[in-house]
């Protein structure tokens, strides 16, 4: 069974996946954090893996502090690289 997840990319992380967002099917009925992570890494090369490294991450609207945090059939990731600025 798979999960379809919508990723959200913003300023650098946006860059340097040359999308604002996109659409992920996983082959896991449970996937995790991590493992959306790591697909998008894989998908989208080095350039993204660094900014992936340093990014902060919004499940569905809420931070995530744990990747190993479960992500239901249908949610929204937003991938959030550090702002600089004041």
């Amino acid at each position: 069974m798979s999960t379809a997840v919508n990723i959200r990319y913003f300023a650098g992380a946006r860059a340097a996946a040359g999308v604002a967002d996109e659409d992920l099917l996983l082959d896991a009925t449970e996937p995790t954090v991590a493992l959306v992570v790591s697909t998008i890494g894989e998908r989208h090369g080095s350039k993204l893996g660094k900014v992936l490294a340093a990014s902060s991450f919004l499940l569905d609207g809420v931070a995530v502090r744990d990747t190993s945090t479960r992500v239901p059939a249908g949610s929204q990731l937003d991938v959030l690289p550090p702002f600089a600025g004041g």
